[in-house]
Formats: C-alpha cells, sequence, structure tokens
C-alpha cells in the first residue's frame, strides 16, 4: 500500500514522504495511529494543502519533546526484583515496569514511548531507549537488583553477576583437593611407598 507520512517514520522516511508498505502495517499500526494517509489522489491534495500547518504542528512537537528529554535523559530507575543465585530474574521487567518507574519519577512517560528489543530477565544496569518524539529519542539506566544495597552497588559501577560468580568459582575450588600429577588412577596417595619384602638367594625373607 502507497501511503504519505504525516511524521517522520523511522526506516521509512519523513513528513510528507510517499512510501510503500505492507498492507497490514498500514492499516493496524500507521493509519490508525494517524502517522500516514493512503496515497490516494484526494489525500495527497488535501496534504499539500495543509503541509505548512502540519510542519509547523511537528516542529512545535518536537521542541516540546526535546524540553523533556533533557531532563529525561540518563536518568537512573531502579527495580527490586526477586532472582537466583545466579542473577536470573523470577518474571521480567517489560515497558509497563519502565514507564511506571519513570512516572513515578516525575517523568510523564507512556509505555508505548519506551523502546526494548526483549524483556530483561537478570540483574544488572540496562540502556533503554525512550522515544519523544519521532525525531527526539534519549536514554535512561534501568537498575535492576535484588535489594537496594545491590541496586547502590551497581550504581557505582559494581558488577554484582561478575562478583557473585567469582565467589562461587572461589567457593568450588576451596573444595578442590589437589592432585599429584604423578598418581595413577584408583591409587590412593601416601606419604611414603610401601616397604616391599626381600627375599634372600636361599627363598627366606629377610
Amino acid at each position: 500500500m502507497e501511503i504519505i507520512l504525516l511524521e517522520r517514520v523511522a526506516n521509512l522516511g519523513m513528513i510528507g514522504d510517499v512510501v510503500t508498505v505492507r498492507d497490514g502495517y498500514a492499516r493496524n499500526f500507521l493509519l490508525p495511529q494517524k502517522k500516514a494517509l493512503r496515497a490516494n489522489e484526494a489525500n495527497r491534495k488535501v496534504f499539500e494543502a495543509n503541509r505548512d500547518r502540519l510542519e509547523a504542528e511537528n516542529a512545535e512537537k518536537r521542541t516540546d519533546a526535546e524540553k523533556q528529554g533533557s531532563k529525561v535523559a540518563g536518568v537512573e530507575i531502579t527495580l527490586i526484583r526477586a532472582a537466583s543465585n545466579s542473577g536470573q530474574l523470577y518474571g521480567s521487567v517489560n515497558v509497563r515496569d519502565v514507564a511506571q518507574a519513570l512516572t513515578e519519577k516525575g517523568h510523564a512517560i507512556d509505555k508505548r514511548q519506551v523502546i526494548m528489543g526483549a524483556p530483561i530477565k537478570t540483574i544488572g544496569m540496562f540502556d533503554v531507549t525512550i522515544s519523544l518524539h519521532p525525531e527526539v529519542e534519549v536514554t535512561v539506566k534501568a537498575n535492576v537488583a535484588r535489594s537496594d544495597d545491590e541496586a547502590e552497588l551497581q550504581s557505582q559501577g559494581i558488577d554484582i553477576l561478575a562478583t557473585m560468580f567469582e565467589e562461587e568459582r572461589n567457593e568450588t575450588e576451596g573444595f578442590t583437593e589437589a592432585l599429584d600429577p604423578d598418581r595413577e588412577l584408583g591409587e590412593l596417595p601416601t606419604d611414603e611407598a610401601p616397604a616391599e619384602d626381600v627375599a634372600d638367594e636361599d627363598g627366606e625373607q629377610a
């Protein structure tokens, strides 16, 4: 389907561009979200008649988004979650969780503005993209930890997962018995080899 973009759309084009997209993408997302119009003759005329107004409105929204972005960029949110000793969460952190945490910090962010490739499933520090406008994106920090103390350490740059793995490795090595490289398999370690019986020339033991 050919459409006329009413705003910048990533990987498609800028406002006013006429592009071809899959029908489902247009019907289910671009058209209902008012990001585009069907590229027929009537809509082309409507767009051209309103181009100046649309571009002015877009510029105003971009300016507002940039102002908001200057306050949101770099914000760190802390999300305390239950996790296993290996750092795997019992559940996950999703876009709704990030949006809620930012809102609680005074930043009005909708979950649809949060861009995550996949839910977060381990403790750690993660960069999350916030799209405030088609032309304005900022990054925030999601500090996912099992406790406030762990969150504080991660905020200071300490890798909790790496620390946990190192401690586990050291504990495991503490229970490892040093092996004698000359020892044969199945042979019990001894300080001295057992004395062997020595026979004299008459066959009697010495």
